[in-house]
């Protein structure tokens, strides 16, 4: 993968992108969606945030080869402390990490926030608590996708603020657009969950004893929610 050939799932995340936006890549790696956009004519400019040195240097590196240093900013910074108040940012892309750290970046950095971006995010798992914390904070899930990639599902979830909406447990796991739309990845994926949560399932009943009383609940009311989703 470089910023010519995206991968899959990042191609996905930059279809996200409205034209013309002005983007702040959290976590940015080595910047190919920015400087992919860019080149593409997508976004008016970007900033690429990086708490680590290592991809922060390559990053800076992509930049420059690509001749976008009056358009991509690289800033070594933790979070949404990478965006600053004269960015005038649009749109916030967060890939790759955990649902729960994503949550956390967006808590802390709640201030770097005008409230009038989209956020464009794809979470490695936590995908749940990602949407109670969008749900809590005013943000409305516009579009949602499952996709399959190096054997792994990956979600990616798109939210706009707006007004205030309330998901009920079963959209919170599934999403509400997915379980609205339920694409043939999306039924694929959770064909897939149902066998292994029944066999986990099968598993706690065997050991009944070892397993928390509300562990099993929690086990047996998604392979009903998921039996239920499928039908």
């Amino acid at each position: 993968m470089n910023e010519q050939t995206l991968s899959m799932r990042l191609e996905r995340v930059a279809a996200h992108v409205p034209q013309g936006a002005r983007l702040a890549d959290i976590g940015s790696d080595h910047g190919y969606l920015p400087v992919a956009l860019a080149l593409r004519g997508t976004i008016e400019a970007a900033v690429a945030g990086e708490v680590a040195h290592t991809p922060y240097a390559s990053a800076q590196r992509n930049v420059r080869r690509n001749g976008l240093e009056q358009r991509i900013t690289i800033r070594l910074a933790d979070g949404l402390e990478a965006i600053q108040a004269q960015d005038r940012i649009s749109a916030v892309s967060i890939c790759g990490m955990g649902g729960d750290t994503m949550c956390e970046i967006l808590e802390r950095g709640k201030a770097r926030l005008s409230g009038g971006e989209r956020l464009i995010l794809q979470p490695n798992g936590g995908e749940r608590e990602l949407r109670a914390w969008l749900m809590a904070n005013g943000y409305r899930i516009v579009c949602e996708e499952v996709l399959r990639e190096n054997r792994f599902d990956y979600e990616i979830i798109v939210a706009e603020p707006g007004a205030a909406v309330v998901y009920s447990a079963e959209e919170l796991y599934f999403g509400p657009v997915l379980m609205r739309e339920k694409s043939p990845a999306f039924v694929t994926k959770w064909q897939r969950m149902l066998r292994q949560k029944q066999q986990t399932l099968a598993n706690f009943e065997r050991a009944r004893d070892a397993i928390a009383q509300h562990k099993l609940q929690d086990f047996a009311r998604q392979v009903g929610w998921i039996t239920q989703v499928l039908a």
